[in-house]
């Protein structure tokens, strides 16, 4: 049974509003509906002062819309973009006393401040791969970093947080939609011993995400908290390029064990970069270091080499900053070639340079995480008996 878009307004008719005037479609908080593959997609807009509050109004509007028949799964999302008519309609509360302002601290909080926040059940280690823009290798570099670390022996699991352009169905040749446990929680997809979630297994390939950014964070959050991951060493997320919604929802939502910035060494890409290694430090995740990718070209048939893009920018910053630097990776008709057959060129060559460097950035990335997880222990406090 189809789902229609008119159906789906009826239900959330029944949705009574804030404080119960009204009910959400008629006071045009409701945004545009997407509907994609039986899966619902919209947002419900709300005063920016009482979105916590009404939180359980997210969750109505989500039970109901799950219930209809025909629907497979639904995405709801608090937005307090205003909308105008229905947005001035919804009455507020009256302002509650302002809390007593809390001292500020005169320095960092340490490194350990992000054990704090709940992690996803299973999962060891979480690592970002991020990069100021696109075009640089970046989803290349994390399914072969995931790959990598697999090949080292790790359970590895790969989170797609590119919701606008998800690559690892086509990276991974991994087709189909993933399974739910009881309706509600889904079973990632899974090629090479790796477990995979991405946007691109729910949607067709083809079908645009207009989404804004509340939408963006609930899908992310569900991809993350609502997937059967299992026992895992460490979840690599594949993130999208620059600094927006997905980065400050994955640093704020679980505690992230570090992240790898991939740059090509040319200055332009680099300029980028430092805006992703200064949005991390900022929200105090770790920097486990920077991968120069498209470092060099070796042409196949001379052997000749050619920097097409410069070379060594990448290595330079990471010494100015005092950030590790990860590796090279060389740019190569089999990387390309591969990536887009679905078979990453750390299975499909594994003896080869370029997966040998895949391999060796890998430990490097994971001897990381080992040494901040040590220091992170050593410095918790202890109760001492005399």
């Amino acid at each position: 049974m189809s789902v229609t878009t008119e159906a789906v307004l009826e239900t959330l008719r029944t949705i009574k509003g804030p404080d119960f005037e009204g009910d959400i479609v008629s006071l045009g908080l409701v945004s545009d509906i997407f509907i994609a593959n039986s899966k619902v997609f919209f947002s419900v807009t709300v005063p920016a002062d009482r979105a916590q509050a009404l939180e359980p109004l997210r969750a109505a509007a989500e039970r109901a819309v799950k219930a209809m028949p025909g629907v497979e799964g639904a995405v709801v999302a608090l937005t307090a973009e205003k909308k105008g008519g229905g947005m001035e309609a919804a009455p507020t509360a009256p302002p509650r006393p302002a809390a007593p302002p809390r001292p500020v601290p005169a320095q960092a909080a340490p490194a350990g401040k992000q054990r704090a926040k709940a992690g996803v059940p299973g999962v060891e280690a979480i690592i970002a791969v991020a990069s100021g823009k696109g075009g640089v290798g970046k989803s290349t570099t994390a399914v072969n970093l995931a790959l990598g670390l697999a090949a080292n022996g790790l359970k590895v699991g790969i989170l797609d947080a590119d919701i606008y352009g998800p690559s690892m169905p086509r990276l991974l040749g991994i087709s189909g939609r993933p399974q739910t446990v009881d309706g509600k929680i889904l079973k990632p997809m899974e090629n090479y011993g790796v477990k995979v979630m991405s946007m691109g297994f729910l949607v067709d390939e083809e079908t645009p995400m207009i989404w804004r950014g509340p939408m963006v964070m609930s899908a992310l959050t569900q991809m993350l908290r609502e997937v059967e991951w299992g026992a895992l060493d460490v979840l690599v997320v594949d993130m999208p390029p620059g600094t927006g919604d997905a980065q400050l929802t994955m640093a704020q939502a679980v505690p992230l064990a570090g992240a790898v910035i991939v740059s090509t060494p040319q200055d332009l890409a680099l300029i980028d970069a430092r805006k992703g290694l200064n949005m991390f430090h900022k929200v105090d995740v770790p920097l486990l270091g920077i991968v120069e990718n498209m470092s060099y070209f070796l042409a196949p048939d001379t052997g000749n080499r050619y920097d097409i893009f410069g070379h060594g920018g990448a290595r330079r910053e990471a010494e100015r900053l005092g950030v590790p630097f990860l590796g090279e990776v060389p740019l190569t008709m089999d990387v390309r070639e591969s990536s887009d057959a679905g078979t990453p060129v750390v299975v499909s060559d594994p003896q080869g340079a370029q997966a040998t460097v895949y391999r060796e950035i890998a430990g490097k990335v994971w001897e990381q995480v080992k040494a901040a997880s040590a220091a992170s222990a050593a410095a918790a406090p202890a109760i001492v008996f005399e």
